[in-house]
């Protein structure tokens, strides 16, 4: 693994040296969908099967890239993420995400500039959320910044998609995003999140643990969220729908963009 500094310099593909390679994590092959078929569309795709995942290597935008469907909660997310750091030197982790902060609505975009685990609570020993010593786990600055100037071009780019779902002009967020082992979906389960954690703008069951794993690796990591609803009881949406519709295709130009931002 590269020295962590400079992980995230492209490196020049001569002198036998190797561009860096990027790793696509989301929990649903759903989410992952638009992703493998623009990997597929550039050229050939190798596929890896280990512990039980299907790991797809190709490239995105000339950079190097390892497509992996994670599952569904947090054990799930760290067990990829493991794996992903032995042979990646960075992982972005895409999907969806239910919106907490008011003004974070289905069809917006948030990227994350901080991850905590909402349901860890090891008091009295220690801090509530601490996990490795640290509370709020931080995103690789460059990699984040990517994101967002991606998410900007994404949600100007999809307006007709989400006004054919009945979703207002959508926008995009950066800030903290939290993770548990819940589907918050309920007025009381987001009504609590918020007195607790009143800065969250969304709430997922993954990207945390990915956070930790990559944290302890010291691989880069940034993490990006489609909001498919409220997190409340009001979520409308046909998910299905939004998952082919909005959240695959905004998953593909998020991490297209990003790769071509970064170089």
């Amino acid at each position: 693994m590269l020295d962590y500094q400079h992980q995230l310099s492209t490196l020049a593909d001569n002198g036998g040296m190797q561009q860096r390679v990027v790793a696509v994590v989301a929990a649903m092959a759903e989410e992952l969908r638009a992703l493998a078929d623009a990997t597929a569309a550039e050229g050939a795709v190798r596929e890896e099967h280990v512990l039980g995942r299907s790991l797809r290597h190709g490239t995105l935008a000339g950079t190097p890239v390892v497509l992996a469907r994670s599952g569904v909660g947090k054990v799930a997310a760290a067990a990829t993420a493991a794996i992903l750091c032995q042979r990646a030197d960075a992982v972005v982790m895409v999907g969806t995400a239910g919106g907490l902060a008011p003004e974070v609505r289905p069809g917006d975009v948030v990227v994350a500039d901080a991850l905590l685990q909402h349901d860890v609570d090891p008091r009295p020993l220690f801090p509530r959320w601490q996990v490795d010593g640290v509370v709020r786990l931080r995103p690789d600055p460059e990699l984040t910044g990517a994101l967002g100037a991606a998410a900007s071009d994404a949600v100007a780019g999809h307006r007709d998609a989400l006004a054919a779902l009945g979703l207002p002009t959508p926008r995009w967020h950066t800030g903290l995003i939290v993770s548990g082992d819940q589907f918050i979906a309920d007025s009381a389960a987001s009504d609590a999140l918020r007195r607790d954690l009143p800065d969250a703008l969304a709430v997922e069951m993954e990207g945390a643990a990915v956070a930790q794993v990559c944290t302890g690796a010291r691989v880069p990591f940034a993490v990006a969220r489609t909001i498919s609803d409220r997190a409340d009881d009001d979520a409308h949406v046909d998910f299905a729908r939004f998952l082919a519709t909005v959240a695959a295709p905004y998953a593909r130009d998020l991490v297209v963009r990003a790769l071509t931002i970064l170089g």
